[in-house]
């Protein structure tokens, strides 16, 4: 049980610490297995998945005040239309893994210091200014993928219309 609770926290804690941070696994001559920031004899470094990070606005930002509005109309009036490009509206498909690529488009371009930002299931998944956003194990079934257009405080300025699409993934009882 100590072991158990040993890995865990010490799992926590890997997860917690920079993003810079390198990450070594060792596995000893019992099978045990210790993760470390600092490199050992036999130690593997461990390649870390960089962490989807999204601006939401600060509460002073969001407050609904007359300014607020009509700083969005203003600076949303600019776009004719954002949309979601792929997966099209009611689209299925299978992803063995879950991983879902979400393209998008805007009629202009992004302005500089906008951002797309993607929702799933009405929750903000991933932001980019390149127009491809990868949200990784999706789950099976029916979703709802919303698109918007951030300003650079992270506060909604234009949105699309959502889709709909169903992912097919192969069961762990199949």
């Amino acid at each position: 049980m100590n072991t158990r609770l040993g890995i865990t926290v010490g799992l926590m804690l890997l997860i917690a610490g920079p993003v810079t941070a390198e990450v070594y696994r060792n596995v000893d001559a019992q099978g045990n297995v210790t993760f470390s920031d600092e490199p050992s004899k036999g130690a593997e470094k461990v390649k870390v998945k960089p962490v989807t990070t999204i601006t939401l606005p600060k509460p002073q930002n969001v407050q609904e005040t007359e300014k607020l509005r009509e700083d969005v109309e203003r600076e949303g009036s600019i776009y004719e239309s954002v949309s979601l490009t792929y997966p099209e509206n009611e689209q299925a498909f299978h992803s063995g893994n879950g991983d879902v690529q979400f393209e998008m488009s805007s009629s202009p371009a992004l302005a500089p210091g906008h951002k797309y930002e993607v929702t799933l299931d009405g929750q903000p998944v991933g932001q980019s200014t390149s127009g491809s956003v990868t949200v990784r194990n999706v789950f099976r079934g029916t979703h709802e993928a919303g698109i918007h257009i951030v300003d650079r405080n992270g506060v909604q300025i234009k949105t699309g219309s959502p889709v709909r699409f169903t992912i097919h993934r192969p069961s762990v009882q199949n």
